[in-house]
């Protein structure tokens, strides 16, 4: 399984989350704590919001511990608004098409979890992503075709809704072809204002999802949504709960039941 955050708030530079931590991304990436796999090798890839719309991003095959042009980046580049994931192949290539975050006009999103039986469901997900929508399809995995149905869904008009459409629309396909493993997915998109992330699994092991919010010395307040925490301090990471939408937006959090459309 992948690891991934999302951060939302005062402008940082991207190393303060992505490098610097005790348990930061980059540690993640070869001794995740709450992973399936404590290696997430198979690539990695930052995007972060600047002077324009259209987020920024960067993505290799290298293992995030092994880059330095990560760490150079993440060094010098600032962000209000940044997403990091490190990635752990479920069988997909590694590639840079393949590796996370992706990218959509102003919209980014990553995601970490599996959907079940995907080799037998590739074929119809990939027939149901709408013809607009077809030709920005690149590379091989379930997460890419997760993220282009969310946005045939109404992603861009309704986050919430479009990942209960989604999420409702593979688990019927799932069904019809009687394939017993779960959907596990834990997600994060953003629009370049605000962070809108899931937890759900059909069975009852979702992967792990917490988030925290807190002051800056500005007085701004600024959230990060992770599959893990960076540190080991207690008090301030809350476990998001399974089957839940959790949205922030200028230093405000909102979780809520994820309620599947029928």
């Amino acid at each position: 399984m992948c690891r991934w955050l999302a951060y939302s708030g005062t402008p940082i530079l991207l190393g303060q989350m992505i490098a610097q931590p005790v348990n930061s991304l980059i540690h993640q990436s070869h001794d995740a704590e709450e992973a399936k796999s404590a290696i997430n090798a198979d690539g990695f890839g930052i995007g972060w919001y600047g002077e324009l719309p259209r987020p920024g991003l960067f993505r290799d095959v290298l293992p995030a511990w092994n880059d330095n042009n990560l760490l150079n980046v993440c060094e010098q580049v600032r962000s209000r608004l940044f997403f990091g994931h490190v990635r752990a192949s479920t069988g997909s290539a590694i590639n840079r098409t393949n590796c996370h975050p992706f990218r959509y006009k102003n919209w980014l999103f990553m995601h970490n979890g599996q959907i079940g039986g995907f080799q037998k469901l590739r074929r119809d997900l990939t027939l149901a992503i709408k013809p607009e929508l077809f030709s920005h399809l690149e590379g091989t995995t379930d997460s890419e075709i997760f993220f282009l149905l969310a946005l045939g869904h109404g992603l861009q008009q309704n986050p919430g809704l479009a990942f209960q459409k989604t999420i409702s629309h593979i688990l019927e396909l799932m069904r019809s072809h009687a394939i017993a493993d779960p959907l596990r997915v834990t997600a994060a998109a953003s629009d370049g204002d605000s962070i809108y992330a899931l937890r759900y699994s059909s069975d009852r092991h979702p992967p792990s999802l917490y988030y925290a919010c807190e002051n800056n010395d500005q007085a701004e307040r600024s959230c990060i949504v992770l599959s893990e925490p960076l540190d080991q301090t207690t008090d301030h990471w809350v476990e998001v709960p399974p089957s839940s939408l959790l949205t922030t937006s200028h230093g405000q959090v909102q979780v809520t039941p994820l309620e599947l459309a029928n």
